[in-house]
């Protein structure tokens, strides 16, 4: 199946219910259908979309492919984020749909196999990351306090070498919820909203906290299955280019970066010599957004 989160620019995604006759009728879910055979997911979303809704697709961005055992069916979904079109959504198979924001009460019920992946769209496009033992802790703060206010929803603590690593962390967590922002510390403690995991706390990991956000660094496909694993709420994969920060570490690219991520049941972060410029070829690349140090001070 490919699905569609047909997005605004207000935040604002679309969902259909399903009409009589159809297996879950009265149902909330994001518009979509089959793949047919030899059809790629991506044509079928557009032939989808234009059939259900009118609507002809100009821009729509890979993201996640979620897998879910219904009592009729075993289906594979692939999510893609359609962020440009032409013509307004009409409901050309008598179906009722509504536009959706994440900060209201959702519409229900809910399919079954949708529910995860609103908590998937919640996350912030961008996830900022301290690197406050180069940049010093008051400079950071400022630096923070500045993306916070230009609408920065998202930040790792990494700084695991730092001397008053908690204080800064504590200091770092006070300023992300004064704006509605959340932050994870890197490996712990869990003093913000969750924990980020490196790729060797990652393999050794055995079950994911639970009532926290959890994400973890990934270079390679096992460390990027092993978060599937886990049901991390997302990942972190790279360098896609060259980095200071792993000088030893062979670069993706964008193809390489695209061929482990793709099909990932997670959000993906594209991380590596990225700044904001990037965010269009990530998405392209089935990137859920970026994870930067550097990038994200501009």
């Amino acid at each position: 199946m490919a699905a569609a989160i047909i997005e605004r620019a207000d935040g604002a995604f679309l969902l259909a219910q399903r009409p009589a006759g159809k297996v879950y009728a009265g149902w909330w879910e994001f518009p979509g259908g089959k793949v047919h055979a030899g059809e790629s997911a991506a044509a079928a979303l557009a032939r989808e979309l234009h059939e259900e809704l009118g609507i002809e697709v100009r821009l729509a961005y890979p993201w996640i492919t979620r897998l879910h055992a219904y009592e009729h069916a075993t289906v594979r979904l692939h999510f893609f984020r359609v962020v440009e079109w032409n013509g307004d959504p009409q409901p050309r198979e008598s179906q009722s749909f509504r536009w959706q924001r994440l900060d209201a009460p959702v519409a229900q019920p809910m399919l079954p196999a949708n529910a995860p992946v609103l908590a998937s769209l919640a996350l912030p496009l961008e996830y900022a990351i301290t690197d406050a033992a180069a940049l010093g802790i008051e400079a950071s703060l400022q630096v923070i306090e500045r993306r916070l206010t230009e609408g920065l929803r998202l930040i790792q603590v990494r700084d695991r070498e730092l001397h008053a690593r908690e204080a800064f962390a504590r200091s770092v967590v006070a300023l992300a919820h004064r704006h509605g922002a959340k932050v994870l510390v890197n490996g712990g403690p869990a003093i913000g909203d969750g924990i980020h995991y490196s790729a060797a706390r990652l393999m050794a990991l055995t079950a994911r906290p639970r009532g926290m956000l959890a994400g973890a660094s990934c270079h390679t496909r096992a460390e990027l299955d092993r978060a599937l694993q886990l049901e991390m709420d997302f990942a972190v994969l790279g360098p896609v280019r060259a980095t200071a920060t792993h000088p030893g570490a062979a670069p993706l690219g964008w193809d390489g970066f695209s061929r482990l991520a793709r099909g990932a049941a997670i959000p993906v972060y594209a991380i590596g010599g990225l700044n904001r410029s990037d965010l269009d070829a990530a998405r392209r690349a089935g990137a859920h957004g970026l994870a930067m140090i550097r990038g994200s001070r501009a």
